[in-house]
């Protein structure tokens, strides 16, 4: 692994308006890692996603990404840094075909070339058989494929994903989840916001878990079956 985090955060609060909803939250994740963002509903993990892209209100304390401080820095500059954020809601264009979402984004300069049309209707196959229908007749599954195949065009190599199985088919979860692995084949580092803990556990290499916008759990793969009583408690799987 490189010496130099693909992120690292220390000391991060985050306000919406007058309320605080991170509390000096510290995080580390190092290039090629998957590592998975744990916690009950409200707990801080989509806040932290926002607050790593600069999308909260106030914020301080630091989150480096590739080494860079970003803490002050405008969320498009972020993203240039080689950030993809598929948020919950996905924010696909609706009125646009499946092809005309994936010509859509701009290639950042990041060093990793940006995926190809084929190899992204490669990784998801749906994808190819839909590239002509409206974003709204795509289902729910494949919209969220496109929200996460339309990041991978840009060149991202750090990709922030948020509940991307919530609500959706076992068949398409476990397409998810391939897509996972491959990412990780590939070099890419993901951090995931995981309700589904059947989805996140195989997948990832470290675990973090929050509890009213701070860290009170780390650990690694290799801790898991131990974990699992706390894990229990805090989360209630």
């Amino acid at each position: 692994m490189s010496g130099t985090p693909a992120l690292e955060i220390k000391g991060l609060n985050a306000w919406y308006g007058e309320s605080h909803v991170l509390h000096g939250v510290d995080m580390v994740v190092q290039p090629g890692e998957v590592v998975t963002l744990l916690g009950r509903n409200g707990a801080g993990r989509t806040s932290t996603m926002r607050a790593i892209m600069g999308l909260t209100g106030a914020r301080k304390g630091s989150v480096k990404i590739n080494g860079v401080e970003t803490i002050d820095m405008p969320t498009y500059r972020i993203a240039h840094l080689g950030v993809g954020y598929c948020p919950e809601e996905r924010g696909i264009f609706s009125s646009l075909s499946t092809e005309e979402n994936l010509l859509l984004p701009p290639v950042l300069k990041t060093g990793r070339q940006g995926m190809s049309l084929d190899e992204i209707y490669a990784m998801f196959p749906n994808l190819a058989e839909r590239r002509q229908s409206q974003g709204t007749r795509l289902s729910g599954g494949e919209q969220q494929m496109l929200a996460v195949a339309r990041i991978l065009r840009t060149g991202a190599n750090l990709l922030l994903l948020d509940e991307i199985s919530e609500g959706l088919a076992p068949v398409i979860v476990q397409a998810l989840a391939r897509m996972i692995i491959m990412l990780r084949e590939k070099g890419y580092t993901v951090v995931m916001v995981e309700q589904n803990f059947r989805f996140a556990a195989p997948l990832a290499d470290r675990f973090y878990v929050m509890e009213h916008g701070q860290i009170v759990e780390r650990f690694g793969a290799s801790e898991l079956e131990a974990k699992m009583p706390v894990l229990n408690e805090l989360l209630g799987v």
